[in-house]
């Protein structure tokens, strides 16, 4: 082999254990859950994933109402979209 295939094949190695290694700690908390046990806890709770396409600066709004309110973009979007469904209706 050459050095740059030798060289390739060591990154395409690395490369695979960090992808598998998870999230520290340091940034997930104490628990650490993985996408399996993420994805249970999140059906018990009847939370389906839904995926829309926003405009950028309204994205940007919503991180800083969901920073300045000290939570989550997941439960600002169900608060705002609860409120708006019900002004709608």
């Amino acid at each position: 082999m050459k050095r740059t295939d030798i060289a390739k094949n060591m990154a395409l190695k690395l490369d695979g254990r960090m992808k598998n290694a998870g999230t520290p700690g340091r940034f997930a908390g104490d628990a650490v859950l993985d996408r399996k046990e993420q994805r249970k806890l999140d059906q018990a709770k009847g939370l389906i994933p839904f995926a829309v396409k926003l405009d950028a600066q309204l994205v940007a709004d919503i991180r800083a109402m969901a920073e300045s309110r000290h939570t989550g973009l997941n439960e600002l979007l169900d608060d705002l979209l609860r409120k708006g469904l019900a002004g709608a209706a």
